[in-house]
């Protein structure tokens, strides 16, 4: 069923942009973009914004339908925020190498080596993670999250080394780290970020946490998606080598058009530093998404009612 209207193609002559604005009308509607999405899905969405934010900014709409354009485990979160709406996520297959690389019945079993531990897992994960985690976090409040468990409970930390690493190093306190990581904060090269800096001298490097040790250690500011295009904004900076995915860049530039925001270089000789997962959705995708209402994001009422209240005591803390 699902593959049937996959295959469906709209007539060359199709106006895209229109026909969405038509079906978010009919359906109620309301579209919510990732910064890392292509920019003409961007143009035509409502909301636009990090994960957590967008599925909070559907609650608070009076939308029959939730359209995510971002990856699978955001529509989830979505989903277990607003468990009786309809949530399509546009491409099925757009998926997340933190998510995928920390499987629940893995989790499990590490989490069972450490009884008695707190467990902080990163939005990055799947519903059925969220359920075996004390408290969800983000790379904006992970810092607040973790200073709240007492000092003398162990913290387990998951799916991504690279923000608990950077968490150990900013808040003085040793935690377990899960071993896991996102592909394209991974992939920058800090021999080229040298090099770029060497011909951008003035220009400031903002980074994403979730970036590794070396990386972090050149930038000049360290945030989530949202509080790098913030700190872009109202900086009296000029220029940034921006060290996240490609696509924030979008949302900068319209933000400030009198700056020049740079992205930062990966390691080998590709597109590396944007997510291949989140360029799975095309504005096309969309339109098929709302016109079928599918691929639908379905979870029983008991997944979604353990998942949200580790969701629940992050928001209650932040």
């Amino acid at each position: 069923m699902v593959a049937a209207a996959r295959s469906a193609v709209p007539a060359s002559s199709l106006d895209l942009e229109d026909e969405i604005g038509r079906l978010k009308k009919e359906r109620n509607a309301v579209l919510l973009a990732h910064y890392y999405q292509e920019s003409e899905i961007q143009d035509v969405a409502d909301f636009i914004g990090d994960s957590l934010q967008l599925a909070q900014a559907a609650a608070k709409t009076t939308a029959d339908v939730i359209c995510f354009a971002g990856v699978h485990f955001m529509a989830e979160t979505a989903k277990i925020l607003n468990p009786t709406r309809t949530v399509v996520l546009p491409d099925l297959e757009a998926g997340c190498s933190l998510a995928s690389g920390c499987p629940a019945d893995r989790f499990a079993a590490w989490k069972a080596r450490y009884p008695g531990s707190v467990v902080v897992s990163y939005i990055n994960c799947t519903a059925e993670v969220k359920a075996l985690s004390d408290y969800i976090c983000t790379s904006s409040n992970a810092e607040k999250i973790v200073r709240s468990i007492p000092e003398d409970k162990t913290v387990l930390f998951a799916p991504d080394r690279n923000l608990g690493a950077y968490l150990e190093k900013k808040i003085g306190r040793k935690m377990v780290l899960w071993p896991g990581s996102c592909i394209v904060h991974e992939t920058f090269s800090l021999r080229k970020l040298v090099g770029l800096k060497e011909r951008h001298p003035g220009a400031l490097v903002i980074a994403h946490p979730e970036c590794e040790e070396a990386v972090l250690a050149m930038a000049d500011y360290i945030g989530s998606t949202t509080a790098l295009l913030k700190y872009a904004v109202s900086s009296p900076g000029k220029e940034f080598i921006v060290v996240t995915e490609a696509g924030i860049l979008h949302q900068m530039q319209k933000a400030a058009p009198d700056k020049t925001f740079i992205a930062a270089p990966p390691d080998a000789n590709c597109a590396c530093n944007e997510c291949p997962f989140m360029k799975k959705n095309t504005l096309e995708k969309v339109y098929l998404s709302l016109r079928d209402l599918q691929p639908r994001i379905e979870m029983s009422a008991e997944l979604i009612a353990r998942a949200r209240k580790p969701i629940d005591r992050m928001l209650a803390l932040s």
